[in-house]
């Protein structure tokens, strides 16, 4: 028997009563009846309640002991009166009359309170976050993420995979975002790199001729902190397969992901065999490479309407001959809608720096008009023609958007969001995943005009290689693939590149010579010499897939101990300054500021 107690918090039932049991927990809460003290004792397991009268000798010692206090009770297990029974908790037909308590762990004057699950400053609760973590709703969805990796690792496990374990202080290399580097004390003038991924290394396992290699993976980026990405630090299921073409990677996958969210969720799987969505098609008809499924809105071109003789809506016929395009958003059975509810909408485009959304709704008395601000300059065969596009019927309205395409894009996106949230039409209980592919290999940065990797820079391109046309890199597609669910990208993947002599031809098409490949990919590229197998795999989001399952919004919801929006471990207050000894030891000197 242990010394602290017979008994965790949650165990005790009615066939206990009349045991002498000892717990030991925490003072969750306390209500003093005057004579008669109830306290809520909380261990890791759950709450059970204690009793204590004023006749017994630690009556005023326990009246005045602080909240989050740490103590043992001993007494007898006795039943709750039918008023005071408790159905919300295990132990709630039983409590326990106190006869003696211990303090193993004093509280001082609580910061927060812990058993509520009310909001709070985030300041408060990273700085405090071992109270935060105390607290119900947060402890509960720690463990679902342990619950959940330990899942994942088994069912790897079962599929055939072995897990490894790859290096963290590592080369710099360019993938995407930027590295936290690490000084090397005895290498003067170098750095390590934490790696934004296992990238090089689980190719490298593939290569050493293993089959199948997972991790649960800790990967740092110095980027931006938002509501799905933690600054820093975050874990991905890294997984690389030998041998295989994109659909083996999916079938793995998909495999995974549904017995996971079946397992850890009541909510509906929208596909148990995701979808395939092209890149181009996303972007046309969601406005994103991350889709929410679940919103029916579906994005239409209506460009080449505005070149019609019968289209006398003179501003966006001016934009599209200079080169804009124009995207539509069709709501079904809206023409009762208010009036403000457009307008609403309008002035919501007009807040995140668009030019506003136009709109009108399709009616039909003796013919086919449009009412709404731009309706009359419409014919009637525009507007079936508008209809016959967008698959309106009468009593719909449409939403009208025009710009250079990235712009119109990253609105009628945010619009096709917005819209289907006012009209409610989004199923909370379901997860909609699909698979995003045919990624471009390449694109053309805006702010320099020069060519860049558009996604992972190993990934093999498609078609035939022998007559792959290498001058319009632009148009080469790649077989990397993201999977996305309820317009969250929980990872990108790709079949990797694999042949040494087309890594330098794609990087030279990025601006790398040979020299600079060499230099940074040295280990892969060498390695690649040796006889390498096809191979590929993906990245899921651990701190993703628990977000979802846990119903959050938030990533720093189901982190232990995430930083805040400034990269900031208010706890442990990091970054920190280090002494002009340890900058000498590591051969570094800061520059001042002017």
């Amino acid at each position: 028997m242990s010394r602290y107690r017979t008994h965790k918090c949650n165990e005790l039932r009615k066939s206990d009563v009349g045991k002498n049991v000892s717990l030991s927990g925490w003072i969750n809460k306390k209500r003093d009846h005057g004579n008669l003290l109830f306290i809520d004792l909380r261990d890791n397991y759950g709450i059970t309640q204690c009793i204590i009268d004023k006749e017994n000798k630690n009556f005023s010692e326990l009246e005045k002991t602080q909240l989050e206090t740490v103590i043992k009770v001993s007494g007898k297990v006795v039943n709750r009166s039918d008023d005071t029974k408790n159905k919300d908790i295990e132990t709630g037909e039983i409590e326990i009359a106190i006869s003696d308590y211990e303090t193993l762990g004093t509280c001082k004057e609580l910061p927060m309170p812990v058993f509520s699950d009310q909001e709070y400053a985030e300041e408060i609760r990273l700085k405090y976050r071992f109270l935060d973590l105390r607290r119900k709703k947060i402890h509960e969805n720690i463990i679902l993420r342990s619950k959940v990796i330990s899942y994942i690792r088994n069912e790897m496990t079962n599929l055939g995979f072995l897990e490894f374990q790859t290096p963290i202080l590592t080369s710099s290399s360019p993938e995407g975002a930027r590295d936290f580097l690490v000084p090397s004390r005895l290498n003067p003038g170098k750095f390590y790199a934490l790696p934004q991924a296992p990238q090089q290394f689980k190719q490298l396992i593939m290569v050493s001729g293993f089959d199948k290699y997972f991790q649960i993976a800790p990967c740092f980026r110095d980027e931006d902190a938002r509501a799905d990405r933690s600054p820093g630090e975050f874990y991905q299921l890294d997984l690389e397969m030998s041998f295989v073409e994109q659909e083996d990677v999916f079938r793995i996958v998909e495999k995974l992901m549904v017995n996971t969210f079946k397992n850890f969720s009541d909510k509906k799987l929208m596909h148990d065999v995701f979808p395939r969505i092209p890149y181009s098609e996303a972007m046309l008809k969601y406005g994103s490479d991350k889709p929410d499924l679940r919103n029916p809105l579906i994005i239409k071109d209506i460009t080449e309407i505005f070149n019609r003789e019968d289209v006398s809506f003179e501003i966006f016929k001016k934009l599209v001959k200079s080169g804009s395009k124009v995207r539509s958003i069709s709501t079904k059975n809206t023409k009762d809608r208010p009036r403000s509810f457009f307008d609403n909408i309008d002035k919501w485009a007009k807040d995140q720096g668009a030019s506003g959304l136009a709109y009108f709704t399709f009616e039909k008395d003796n013919k086919i008009t449009a009412k709404g601000p731009i309706g009359k300059f419409f014919s009637e065969e525009a507007l079936i023609e508008i209809m016959k596009i967008t698959k309106s019927e009468v009593g719909d309205s449409i939403f009208l958007a025009c710009g250079k395409q990235n712009e119109l894009e990253k609105i009628t996106a945010q619009a096709r969001d917005k819209i289907a949230k006012d009209l409610d039409l989004i199923d909370n209980n379901t997860f909609a995943f699909c698979w995003v592919v045919d990624y471009p290999m390449f694109e053309k940065d805006d702010l320099t005009n020069k060519i860049k990797f558009s996604h992972n820079p190993f990934s093999m391109p498609q078609g035939d290689l022998k007559e792959k046309d290498f001058e319009n890199p632009l148009e080469i597609l790649a077989y990397q693939y993201d999977i996305v669910c309820n317009g969250i990208e929980l990872s990108s993947g790709a079949i990797r590149n694999h042949k040494p002599d087309l890594m330098y031809k794609l990087f030279s098409i990025a601006g790398y010579n040979k020299t600079e490949v060499d230099e940074k990919f040295s280990g892969m590229i060498n390695a690649l010499s040796y006889g390498a197998p096809p191979h590929g795999g993906i990245a899921p989001g651990i701190d993703r897939i628990v977000m979802l399952l846990a119903n959050e919004k938030n990533i720093r919801e189901v982190t232990m101990f995430p930083m805040n929006q400034n990269a900031q471990d208010l706890m442990m207050n990091a970054p920190s300054e280090i002494n002009q000894e340890q900058l000498k030891e590591l051969n570094l000197s800061l520059k001042t500021k002017n």
